[in-house]
């Protein structure tokens, strides 16, 4: 063989003997480090997006208000005395908190909860997981989030996600600005339970945590919903809209007597469940029905949306 000849066999492609082993890191290896980082990075812009929009920030500070005006209202209607009648052994809605407040700010957590959860909270996550597929699309944004290798399934997982955080901070900012009002405006001490025994503010303070996080899991199913409306359109407006629009329909429908027989399949019809995080000893039974109600929502809905997405034609 000549020089020439040689030279040109080197240069020349090998023979391909089977595919190569990949490096790793290589994004399409599912089980790779880099992939795995992939995902985490995506999870995080898009919590970090979601929260810092000015949009967000006025769904805040709305939330936020509401312990406010509670707590002057009551605070003006009880003339700044702490002589309020106490909530009995079966109390739990938001009147008998409501009556506890001048005794003990700690409760006005509880009152602004059972205040904020019917309307005002669940609107601030429709408004959210309404916009969080279809407010991509209209903005033209959406294809561009899917060029990276990330996968149409890590991104509806990451938008869920961060509808699920939006859920957490909206009920803590409740809590938070609930509890420095009512320590700001009332005397706080030992809690009297709704079952009628007394603990201590250290443990009622759990209590008033504990409740946050059972408010923000009891929206779960609604935020899967929510999520699933914002793939079936390319109108944020209107998936924002409609989610609105079924939150306000499924309580009317849960308010009418003649359809109890559906009650319990609706998803906030064991929103106020969590009154009995405040009884001594806590009863799960009701706590549990909503549980797994939520989670029957956020399994059938978000399969929904996992389907219609990842078959969508996406144009924008």
């Amino acid at each position: 063989m000549s020089q020439a000849e040689a030279a040109l066999t080197a240069t020349t492609a090998p023979e391909d003997n089977g595919p190569r082993p990949r490096k790793p890191g290589n994004p399409r290896n599912p089980g790779s480090p880099r992939n795995s980082l992939w995902t985490l990075g995506i999870l995080r812009s898009e919590i970090t997006t979601t929260l810092r929009r000015h949009r967000t920030y006025a769904l805040l500070a709305v939330l936020a208000a509401v312990p406010v005006l509670i707590g002057i209202a009551v605070r003006i209607e009880t003339g700044g005395g702490g002589s309020g009648s106490g909530g009995g052994p079966d109390g739990g809605g938001g009147p008998a908190f409501l009556t506890q407040v001048t005794n003990n700010g700690l409760f006005l957590v509880f009152a602004a909860l059972a205040a904020t959860l019917p309307v005002f909270l669940p609107m601030a996550v429709g408004v959210v997981a309404g916009d969080a597929i279809a407010g991509e699309a209209s903005g033209g944004t959406l294809r561009y989030l899917l060029v990276a290798p990330a996968g149409r399934t890590r991104l509806l997982l990451a938008k869920y996600a961060s509808v699920l955080t939006f859920c957490l901070v909206a009920t803590f900012v409740v809590a938070a600005s609930a509890l420095a009002v009512g320590a700001l405006l009332f005397p706080v001490g030992e809690v009297t339970t709704i079952s009628g025994t007394r603990i201590s503010f250290g443990e009622g303070l759990v209590r008033a945590a504990l409740t946050a996080a059972v408010v923000a899991a009891s929206l779960v199913g609604f935020a899967a919903l929510g999520l699933f409306v914002s793939t079936l359109t390319d109108s944020g407006i209107g998936a924002m809209a409609a989610t609105v629009g079924l939150l306000i329909t499924v309580q009317i429908l849960d308010s009418i007597p003649q359809l109890s027989g559906i009650h319990p399949y609706l998803f906030p019809h064991y929103w106020m469940s969590f009154a009995d995080v405040l009884r001594e000893p806590v009863h799960w039974e009701e706590l549990s029905k909503n549980f797994q109600l939520q989670g029957l929502y956020a399994a059938v809905f978000g399969s929904a949306a996992w389907a219609r997405f990842t078959s969508k034609d996406i144009t924008a």
